[in-house]
């Protein structure tokens, strides 16, 4: 059953990583990585449609040429992700009930795998939520202003965020119209939710849904991608 809507922010992401198009744009296998993300996204059966929110100004979409047999409906973003998604869920909340479950993905995470997508979409979805996330496997240090190591600090109970995230479409509006009031930019949707008391449920994802963030992101994404289709 399509019960779930996907939110995509692909306004606000920052830096081009040196290239001439938004990260989001960067071609990824003959295809852009935005490209990826939403098909990823839109081919699972529990998702009904989509709603990306864009920049004012961007002039990539159009040319991009995205089709899909699911509605697709785009919005105006913010400077911020926060802005971003309470725009797009503006959007959703004027044609969708308050209890709709959302699903909000990075515009970079164009390797997210259906067996994940399945298994969030299946966990409880109480007033507070779920995401994924991994276990954060690497030593963790935290250093001063001048780059020295202060402490290593123990990595028991750590995750990795990822995304999607998944939460009530009224909560999470509400959430985020709050912090962004108090002058609080959450980086992240379950933060919002954790500012407004909620505790939200982690899931946890696969090591492969990978965020594009840095220049080398781009062909380590490309070999993932090839392993992806072969393991299919």
């Amino acid at each position: 059953m399509a019960d779930h809507w996907a939110v995509v922010p692909a306004a606000g992401i920052g830096s081009r990583m040196g290239a001439g198009l938004p990260k989001q744009y960067l071609p990824l296998a003959g295809r852009a990585v935005l490209a990826h993300s939403l098909q990823r996204l839109l081919s699972q059966p529990r998702v009904a449609g989509a709603v990306l929110a864009l920049a004012a100004d961007d002039p990539w979409w159009p040319a991009l040429d995205f089709r899909s047999d699911k509605p697709l409906l785009t919005v105006t973003g913010g400077a911020s992700r926060a802005r971003s998604v309470l725009a797009a869920l503006e959007r959703l909340a004027g044609q969708r009930p308050p209890d709709t479950p959302v699903l909000v993905h990075d515009a970079v995470r164009p390797l997210l795998h259906g067996d994940d997508v399945a298994r969030l979409c299946e966990a409880p979805l109480d007033a507070d939520g779920c995401l994924l996330a991994t276990p954060v496997t690497d030593t963790v240090k935290r250093i001063d202003a001048e780059g020295r190591v202060l402490e290593t600090v123990p990595r028991d109970g750590l995750w990795a965020v990822q995304t999607p995230q998944r939460f009530r479409l009224g909560q999470l509006r509400q959430a985020l119209t709050d912090a962004l009031a108090a002058g609080v930019e959450p980086t992240d949707e379950a933060q919002a939710m954790e500012r407004a008391g909620y505790r939200p449920r982690l899931v946890r994802g696969r090591r492969d849904n990978l965020k594009l963030t840095v220049p080398q992101d781009v062909p380590l994404a490309e070999c993932l991608l090839a392993a992806q289709e072969r393991e299919a």
